[in-house]
């Protein structure tokens, strides 16, 4: 699906790879945000097609969290259209649906594993509740089906399933992301939204819920947006790169491109720091 065009690598006066054979899952055009005298994003465009895997980096403060907030409808822009590619629906813009819409949206079409799992979670409730919280919002009512359901999404987050009962308060962190996993893919969202889902956990631990998002991606082409301020889980899992300073979006490419040919001067300063 991806054919970059190798005489104009993305960066500063370049143009970014083309990618063919598909229509855009996601598209979002001039979004702009600022709070108070902050511009926390000026004038970003991002397209996510089926089944890739767009990586977003940047320092803290580049407006990367902002964007994914208003990926998943959290937030509103100040200027700007949001579009997903969704089955028998009419394509309009996202951020003109109202408060319940968004709702329904984003417990049908949108998954997200948040960095901080009390964000995502009620740590009081069961794993198998949490999920099927998720459910619930969508319409599901029986309850053999709801457990099921929530069975087969811990499942395949690779949560043990001897622990569905447990809290999430009883879990450690990295099975506290498992179980925001298995929230998010309830209901095979269109796109898969992942906010720093590797930061604060211990390095075998990354390496595993990693191998779990990789399988995930393999077997369901779900399609995904990693934010993360670390470039080695961006390269392991990111098919694009998007770099983003201070609100805007420096460059852009293929993760090989990225990484083995950086273009602009914040890109290089981060790869060469990670290397």
């Amino acid at each position: 699906m991806l054919q970059a065009d190798h005489h104009n690598a993305t960066g500063t006066g370049r143009n970014p790879p083309q990618l063919m054979l598909a229509a855009p899952m996601l598209s979002m055009r001039g979004i702009a945000k600022s709070f108070g005298s902050v511009k926390a994003l000026t004038n970003v465009d991002v397209t996510v097609y089926p089944g890739e895997v767009l990586g977003v980096v940047g320092e803290s403060g580049s407006g990367k969290s902002t964007l994914l907030r208003m990926m998943n409808l959290e937030d509103t822009p100040d200027a700007g259209s949001y579009r997903l590619a969704l089955p028998e629906q009419e394509e309009r813009d996202l951020f003109t649906l109202d408060r319940f819409e968004r709702r329904m949206l984003r417990a049908h079409h949108i998954g997200i594993v948040y960095q901080n799992p009390h964000l995502g979670l009620l740590m009081g409730h069961t794993s198998s509740g949490n999920v099927a919280e998720r459910l619930l919002i969508a319409g599901k009512r029986n309850f053999a089906e709801l457990r099921e359901s929530a069975r087969q999404s811990l499942a395949a987050s690779e949560f043990p399933i001897e622990r569905m009962d447990a809290t999430p308060r009883e879990l450690s962190g990295g099975m506290q992301q498992r179980v925001q996993l298995a929230k998010a893919i309830a209901l095979k969202p269109s796109v898969l939204l992942l906010d720093e889902p590797t930061t604060g956990l211990d390095v075998s631990v990354q390496a595993l819920v990693l191998d779990t998002l990789k399988r995930l991606q393999r077997d369901r082409a779900i399609t995904m947006v990693l934010v993360s301020h670390d470039l080695g889980v961006i390269r392991t899992m990111a098919d694009r790169v998007m770099v983003m300073r201070r609100g805007e979006v420096v460059e852009q490419g293929l993760a090989d491109q990225i990484f083995q040919d950086p273009q602009h001067e914040y890109t290089q300063q981060l790869v060469h720091a990670k290397l």
